[in-house]
């Protein structure tokens, strides 16, 4: 997802769409995100499916007749699933790949090399080594990721399930509207570009925008004059200093309390369809298998809508 300009205000452009998917029911939940987002911006959709090297496949070290069978049929297998993927999308611009290595380096260089705007994928939020929809994994690729990404957790309500039962051979174009955009905000070095998608976003959508900040340590302050909250206020609305292409003011809320639970509350409570959370980046991509405790994990496990994440 790329600025055209430096400015708040300006329109976001999403020429290419990277799908990472292992064909899973929640790599399919997110499939429907990345058509609509494609249809609304004129997306060359890229999709992935990355098979883990040879040496992974098997513990131990197998004669090499085995191991070249293993890599042969897991290869021949993903062909099979991303031709019949492939096919249900003819009615999309796409390309697909199949590429054999670490999750995380294969989808940075894939997205690096076709100049992705955005990255889609599917969580169900556990932690732990296994396929790409893992929660760590996740996590890994939106902290490391060169572009935003927009993960669809376990509890999103699935519109994959309504385009199956219609048995239709290619998938119909599909039309999601962000009514309501939520970005949560802890006023770091990231803010401003978290700020600046969501609000472009919203001016796309024509959706309604609030800006969240979560006080988790306000100890005494409470007696302060000016308090806390009334701090937050002040630099929320700093944040967007040009609200340009908004269709309404945008909205700015300052609460306590634990960042992950305070910010899913609020989310729910205003019927919100897309949560932007500023990530740290990550320069470790072998650090995948520690994440899974940060506020992000928790709000993509969390949440009833789709979460986009940006990384400065």
């Amino acid at each position: 997802m790329r600025l055209l300009e430096k400015q708040f205000d300006t329109a976001v452009a999403i020429k290419n769409i990277l799908f990472a998917t292992d064909f899973s029911e929640i790599s399919e939940a997110a499939l429907p995100y990345v058509t609509a987002l494609s249809l609304r911006y004129g997306s060359t959709i890229h999709v992935a499916h990355v098979l883990p090297e040879v040496t992974f496949l098997r513990p131990g070290a197998p004669d090499p007749a085995v191991i070249g069978s293993i890599y042969e049929d897991a290869h021949s297998l993903a062909q099979e699933k991303i031709q019949r993927l492939s096919d249900r999308l003819s009615g999309f611009p796409h390309h697909t790949y199949v590429r054999h290595g670490g999750v995380l380096e294969v989808i940075d260089e894939l997205a690096r090399e076709q100049e992705v705007d955005l990255i889609v994928l599917g969580t169900h939020g556990r932690t732990g080594l296994g396929k790409l929809v893992l929660g760590s994994i996740a996590e890994g690729i939106f902290r490391h990721a060169s572009c935003p990404v927009l993960t669809v957790g376990p509890r999103v309500p699935s519109l994959a399930a309504t385009i199956r039962a219609r048995h239709d051979r290619d998938l119909p174009p599909t039309r999601i509207n962000f009514h309501h955009v939520l970005c949560a905000t802890n006023f770091r070095s990231d803010a401003a570009d978290g700020c600046s998608y969501a609000s472009s976003v919203a001016a796309e959508f024509h959706s309604r925008l609030t800006l969240l900040h979560v006080i988790e340590d306000y100890g005494d302050r409470l007696q302060e004059h000016p308090g806390p909250i009334d701090i937050s206020l002040a630099k929320l609305g700093e944040l967007l200093p040009n609200q340009g292409g908004l269709r309404c003011p945008p909205e700015f809320l300052a609460l306590y309390g634990s960042p992950a639970e305070v910010i899913l509350e609020a989310a729910e409570e205003n019927s919100a369809d897309l949560i932007v959370l500023g990530v740290k980046p990550s320069t470790n991509l072998n650090a995948a298998t520690h994440l899974g405790g940060s506020t992000a994990h928790k709000v993509v496990v969390g949440a009833h809508c789709p979460v986009l994440t940006v990384r400065k």
